[in-house]
């Protein structure tokens, strides 16, 4: 079983830049990050291979965020730039055996981060 714990998130105005870290209990593989807003069903953000050859994005943040990872430290991070009020939302990371946008190709999930962007 493998615990991940999300850190980073907070409140930052518009244009504002946020780095969350999830930080993994083991060796994770593929790694992805979501994120729900109030009402709203949980949406894929972004995902990094463990290599870390391979990333993809969703097109609402490409270009503004940045995901990238530590092996040695078991810790994956999402680099958030340009940040926007419909950013808002409780950030989630994710970890599986392999890399998708879907949230069921996921095995395990951390508990959220919020991430407040003001205007």
């Amino acid at each position: 079983q493998v615990q991940l714990v999300e850190s980073g998130g907070g409140l930052v105005q518009a244009g504002g830049s946020l780095r969350l870290s999830c930080a993994a209990s083991g060796r994770t593989f593929s790694s992805g990050w979501f994120r729900q807003a109030p009402g709203k069903e949980r949406e894929f953000v972004a995902a990094i291979t463990w290599s870390g050859g391979s990333t993809y994005y969703a097109d609402s943040v490409k270009g503004r965020f940045t995901i990238s990872r530590d092996n040695a430290k078991n810790t994956v991070y999402l680099q958030m730039n340009s940040l926007k009020p419909e950013d808002t939302a409780v950030y989630y990371c994710a970890a599986g055996a392999i890399i998708t946008r879907a949230r069921y190709g996921y095995d395990y999930w951390g508990q959220g981060t919020q991430v407040t962007v003001s205007s």
